[in-house]
């Protein structure tokens, strides 16, 4: 069974999930609600927490009254808002508490009184360094260390840094014959000079364990202490009243049953600091309306709580609003917890112009806007989302955004080569094939690279640490860059995982065909991949589980495709869902969506889980899973410009992206662009490499397809773009062509209401208001000949095309 797959879906899932519960939490209650004692000098600390008016978590440690029933088994310290049990005695009993008339309980659990834990170098001393940042990457943690002494980033090779610790500097730093004078200790405790300042004061817990570590002999406990299984932090979630704050507890679970708290040496950091701050002892402050996930690190394991702020408790009701499917169920859920009302439904016309670029990336033509604003039928918007996902572009489109996660580029694929890969994933999605036997056919995929296009995609990186980073990345959403040199320092992944990853990648074999033009790929049956750390041959390894059990000769890629599309895998089609949900709402419910960690949760774990369900039940069609966000209010829903992005509570407007917006231009204009390698008329999505003399593209931020991280495409504003579009050629080009729109109409000698309707309908789906036909039809007027007449229209065409309304997905 996946190791991971607990800690990472289904703890976020039960984390995020407590906002959107349905029963209401109860009036008064303990955490953790389970109280642990493991030996005579164990403690643990505890809060109590009412609940508020509003729904809010109130910290009411510091005025409730608490017992232990049965007397005798600990010792219950409560010192104003701090409370904690220390052993006593061995047994079970109950912890009562009772505050404004209620009561809560929390069982207890003491056992091992009768032993004294020496204190240890893997569970205590180290995270003490760690927790002082002594091996933090701007400290002794550098890859070069600092000073000559290097520790391990975040303690990942705990024997290293015993060999360091207690061998180097001819054992100074730990001086067991006069515990008190060794180096650790004095310049943690600025006695002697040091750079980093006082870390472990003389007066302190820390000071005072770590001597006690070295007086004990300094020895490295290594297998003899039990692993850290993971982390929980108490409460995993909470709704704050804007300005309050809720103590954090972290609680760390070990593999001989034992837990010990753990929070005095805990690494915190917030996704939003803007909303929630937690400060080095765990106490979260909320400070702006929002939510934020708060990431716990100890140890190597992390956890997280997720918390909610509002600004008061006013009253507040759910505005009655349909919920069409599954999307709305939870999206709904979401925003009632956060009292916020969503948007209206979007009219016709916005409807129209969203659907067709989301789906085919291209504006919807005149005649297709007036014949369905004109339409009554009351299934229209679902017969035209089908429609729409039956067309060739919507097939070039998917095929582009997979196409440049996949890195299909000239320059080391040649230009036939992504021309090739491209068409084929364009033919895939155009017949419905599933998103499963695509990957798979990519990831088992041999031969030369002309005849067989998705032997392509083994031309993207060459070392198979790099295939391995590729592979997460596009399929999975992992970033596993950070554990090639250490473990990973905010995710449970560590160099084990990562290099017998890379082990899957080591015997693909590349060579140039005799000719010299394409590249042969094939299963070379021999290859592995070395651990950085041990030097040792790392066997192929799932991420997250046990070795991959290989037949002899078995290729070690089939082995990854079918582990990789299939149920053991808990990121594959969740991952695949995120995408589309990325695609039809400019984020994800990750977001980035190539960036799945426990400190970046889903905003909606349960739909995102959901999704991913249609996407199986759908036999891995893509199309079914656009069908049903498309299908719901939520997708369809106007802007709402005050709600945060994350809660979808409107549709956030983005600006289009390059090709969108220059097939735009080319359809409002009535000027076609001429693309490289592709017919007049052929829409930016149809193009298959990344390399192009096309400056409007470039300018726009089409990726040039160098890693397979989404940020390589930009969609940020620049003074590139502002010029070109005011003084470019490309509009100006356009405007003044001889067959363009304008000509054609004036030719013609159309109206000016009738041209001033069809060229709103081309760039915003809707004719002009009243306002904007009096305005524009004013300026029309003073011109007082057809030279003055034909630049007054080229003005009002170059106006609407930079206009945020035309610039910009509504």
């Amino acid at each position: 069974m996946n190791r991971l797959l607990p800690r990472l879906w289904r703890a976020v899932g039960l984390a995020l999930a407590g906002t959107l519960a349905a029963q209401t939490p109860p009036p008064l209650r303990i955490e953790p609600p389970v109280l642990q004692l493991d030996s005579a000098t164990d403690a643990v600390f505890f809060t109590v927490l009412a609940n508020a008016p509003g729904g809010f978590i109130v910290d009411v440690t510091g005025t409730a009254t608490a017992t232990l029933q049965p007397a005798g088994l600990a010792t219950l310290h409560h010192d104003g808002a701090l409370a904690r049990l220390s052993a006593t005695a061995d047994g079970q009993a109950e912890l009562v508490v009772t505050h404004g008339g209620h009561t809560a309980r929390a069982a207890v659990v003491v056992r091992g009184t009768a032993t004294t834990p020496a204190p240890s170098f893997r569970h205590d001393v180290l995270p003490i360094l760690t927790h002082a940042g002594c091996n933090a990457g701007s400290c002794h943690g550098a890859a070069v260390g600092k000073n000559g002494f290097a520790l391990s980033l975040f303690a990942y090779d705990p024997a290293s840094d015993h060999r360091v610790l207690t061998r180097e500097l001819r054992g100074r730093r730990v001086d067991l014959a006069a515990p008190g004078d060794s180096l650790l200790l004095q310049k943690a405790a600025a006695v002697v000079p040091h750079q980093g300042g006082k870390r472990l004061p003389l007066d302190g817990d820390d000071h005072r364990r770590v001597l006690a570590w070295i007086q004990g002999g300094a020895v490295d406990d290594g297998d003899l202490a039990p692993a850290l299984r993971q982390v929980t932090v108490h409460p995993a979630d909470a709704l704050l009243q804007r300005g309050r704050a809720l103590p954090l507890r972290v609680l760390a679970h070990y593999a001989d049953g034992s837990d010990r708290d753990v929070t005095a040496w805990t690494l915190w950091s917030s996704n939003d600091d803007g909303a929630v701050a937690v400060d080095a002892a765990g106490l979260a402050t909320a400070k702006a309306r929002g939510e934020a996930a708060l990431l716990a690190r100890f140890g190597g394991q992390v956890a997280v709580a997720v918390v909610q702020v509002l600004d008061d408790d006013t009253p507040w009701s759910w505005p009655a609003t349909e919920a069409r499917n599954l999307v709305d169920h939870h999206v709904q859920a979401k925003l009632q917890g956060a009292r916020v009302a969503p948007a209206a439904l979007a009219d016709d016309a916005t409807f129209v112009r969203r659907l067709h670029l989301d789906l085919l990336g291209v504006l919807p033509s005149v005649d297709t806007v007036r014949s369905f604003v004109a339409e009554a039928a009351a299934d229209k918007r679902d017969r035209l989302i089908d429609e729409l996902l039956r067309r060739p572009e919507w097939a070039s489109r998917e095929a582009m955004a997979w196409a440049e996660g996949l890195r299909a580029e000239a320059e080391r694929m040649e230009p036939k080569g992504a021309a090739l890969l491209t068409a084929w994933l364009r033919e895939a999605f155009a017949a419905g094939r599933p998103i499963d036997a695509i990957v798979r056919d990519l990831l088992v995929a041999d031969g030369a690279s002309f005849a067989n296009a998705p032997a392509n995609y083994w031309l993207a990186e060459e070392p198979p640490h790099l295939l391995a980073e590729h592979t997460a990345q596009n399929f999975l959403g992992l970033r596993l860059q950070c554990a090639q040199c250490h473990d990973h320092p905010f995710e449970n992944w560590t160099m084990d995982d990562y290099y017998g990853f890379a082990a899957f990648f080591a015997q693909v074999g590349r060579k140039r065909a005799e000719d010299g033009s394409e590249w042969i790929v094939w299963d070379r049956r021999s290859g592995d991949v070395r651990h950085k750390r041990s030097n040792a041959v790392t066997p192929p390894r799932f991420l997250g589980g046990p070795a991959a059990k290989l037949a002899v000769g078995q290729d070690r890629r089939a082995a990854l495709a079918q582990w990789l599309t299939g149920p053991a895998n808990p990121w594959f089609h969740r991952h695949v869902a995120n995408r589309v949900w990325a695609r039809l709402f400019g984020r994800g419910l990750v977001e980035p969506v190539d960036d799945v960690r426990r400190g970046n949760p889903a905003s909606h774990p349960r739909l995102l889980d959901e999704l991913a369900d249609v996407l199986v039940q759908a036999g891995g069609d893509v199309r079914v899973l656009y069908r049903t966000i498309c299908q719901s209010r939520t997708w369809q829903q106007a802007s709402h410009p005050d709600a945060p992005a994350r809660l979808f509570a409107g549709h956030a407007a983005r600006r289009l992206s390059a090709e969108q917006l220059l097939d735009a231009v080319a359809a409002v204009t009535g000027v076609s662009t001429q693309y490289p390698g592709l017919p007049l008329g052929a829409p930016a999505s149809a193009i298959a490499g990344s390399r192009l003399d096309v400056r409007f593209l470039e300018l726009f931020g089409r990726p040039a397809r160098q890693s397979a991280c989404s940020c390589d495409r930009r969609d940020e504003p620049t003074l590139g773009q502002a010029l070109h579009l005011v003084n470019g050629d490309t509009l100006a080009t356009k405007l003044a062509h001889r067959d363009g729109r304008l000509q054609r109409l004036l030719a013609a000698k159309t109206p000016a209401p009738a041209m001033l309707d069809e060229l709103f309908l081309a760039a915003y789906a809707r004719p002009p208001r009243a306002e904007e036909t009096t305005a524009l039809l004013a300026s029309l007027g003073e011109a007082k000949d057809d030279a003055a007449t034909r630049a007054a229209w080229q003005d009002v065409f170059w106006a609407v095309l930079n206009s945020r309304e035309f610039l910009f997905q509504h």
